[in-house]
């Protein structure tokens, strides 16, 4: 299949429809079934396509069973839309199954993502923009997770409202294998209620029973949302709106990203009757299994929420332990000493990790962590640059302004480049202005 080559403005100049052809139909906003019988129409209009496309092709991501790329897909479209059009039209349109991916979690473990192929991502993203626009305002003020203007941010100050409100108990409630649990029958139910277009009810049937396609072969899909299916977010959020009303119902302090579902009390008395009250409701409503070894009552300051922690006397956000182990695990491989790249080249690699991680992480409130994780950073490239000097070490101190005894004392010592690499030699040698100046940014900064 031709590839399309580098995007451009013009290769989203697609056949993808017009207005004139396309049914309009009301705004409402209430609890009725949305837009009628015309949802597909609105799915199909051209600009929602457009920005369909644009975003898949932003997202980027890896192949379906079918082997045809991002890159690819506008060519396709412009050869086939029309018949693509045409089968979803009168519900003939039959997704692929998805090509299962197993990925390493950063705390340990594997998770199972199912790939769609780039043309159901593309009209599963179209499907999760108009579905968006309907569904979202209803849903609850205390869900954030994947959704338009909020953020986990937005949910961790939100945790910390209520801990610093009194509510110093936490019940962590944690869905065990969420994604691939969620039960086909009772999440269609929803849909049904909120969609009388009998046309998109089928096609997210159809998306939802596409099945797997894993290395032994094909495997169907009896329960579960896929995880790298773009409808899935939503999905989830409409069949988990209904815990967030009952808490809601109950007068709760809560806050839920996607899966993962805090809720404040006051007691830990308190907490403990919530906990198998909620279990109960999530595993007899929702056939949702709570997984006991990971969920529990606590303080707020012993628990993480979105790699986030508080303090315990004053509650201010913290970076939590698991995050910081993360952050060294990652920029230990980006500096291992076997590499044999520059350190203008380490520094620029890992300048790009640092700031997308300040950029999450920055939200904390308590620095120090962030001060320490510099110098630690800074120490791993004095020990990189010292064991790449090798026995050149001498001299490169020298030319750095490092003095005669100094430099021959730090090169004739037993200790290794972990250790020397906090010795006055190499801070001379290797100071902080001169890392900074190579492009290495400050977290704590």
């Amino acid at each position: 299949m031709p590839r399309s080559g580098n995007a451009s403005d013009r290769q989203l100049e697609l056949p993808l429809g017009n207005h004139g052809d396309e049914s309009a139909s009301g705004t409402g906003r209430d609890d009725a079934p949305v837009r009628q019988d015309s949802l597909l129409e609105r799915v199909l209009e051209a600009d929602n396509l457009r920005r369909a496309l644009r975003q898949v092709r932003r997202n980027r991501g890896a192949p379906g069973i079918d082997g045809m790329t991002v890159e690819e897909l506008p060519e396709h479209l412009k050869e086939h839309w029309s018949r693509q059009k045409e089968s979803l039209l009168n519900g003939t349109y039959k997704p692929q199954p998805v090509r299962r991916v197993t990925i390493p979690k950063p705390g340990g473990g594997e998770r199972q993502l199912g790939v769609p192929t780039v043309l159901d991502r593309f009209l599963q993203q179209a499907l999760m923009q108009v579905l968006q626009e309907e569904w979202d305002d209803r849903f609850s003020p205390s869900s954030y997770g994947f959704r338009p203007t909020r953020s986990a941010h937005q949910a961790v100050a939100k945790a910390q409202e209520h801990i610093r409100q009194g509510y110093s108990f936490v019940v962590d409630i944690d869905l065990e294998k969420f994604f691939d649990r969620v039960n086909h029958d009772i999440l269609m139910a929803k849909v049904a209620v909120r969609i009388r277009d009998q046309r998109i009810v089928k096609l997210i049937r159809r998306i939802l029973t596409a099945g797997v396609v894993t290395l032994a072969g094909f495997e169907p899909a009896t329960e579960g949302t896929p995880q790298g299916s773009p409808l899935s977010p939503i999905l989830s959020n409409l069949l988990l709106d209904e815990f967030d009303k009952e808490l809601e119902r109950r007068g709760h302090r809560f806050v839920r990203y996607a899966d993962d579902a805090n809720i404040y009390v006051r007691s830990k008395t308190a907490g403990e009757r919530v906990m198998a009250s909620v279990t109960r409701y999530l595993e007899k409503r929702l056939r949702l299994k709570v997984n006991a070894a990971k969920s529990t009552v606590d303080r707020p300051w012993n628990r993480k929420f979105l790699g986030f922690t508080f303090t315990r006397r004053d509650k201010r956000r913290k970076v939590s332990d698991k995050a910081l182990r993360s952050f060294k695990t990652k920029t230990r491989d980006i500096t291992r000493r076997t590499r044999g790249w520059t350190l203008a080249r380490i520094i620029e690699e890992l300048r790009a990790y640092i700031l997308g991680w300040k950029a999450y992480f920055g939200f904390a409130e308590v620095l120090t962590p962030l001060k320490d994780l510099d110098k630690w950073v800074r120490r791993r490239l004095r020990s990189y640059v010292w064991k790449q000097w090798g026995r050149a070490g001498y001299r490169e101190l020298r030319k750095r302004g490092v003095g005669r005894e100094l430099a021959w004392n730090t090169c004739k010592s037993a200790h290794g480049p972990w250790r020397l690499s906090q010795s006055p030699a190499l801070v001379i040698a290797l100071p902080g202005r001169y890392l900074r100046s190579l492009g290495l940014p400050s977290l704590a900064g």
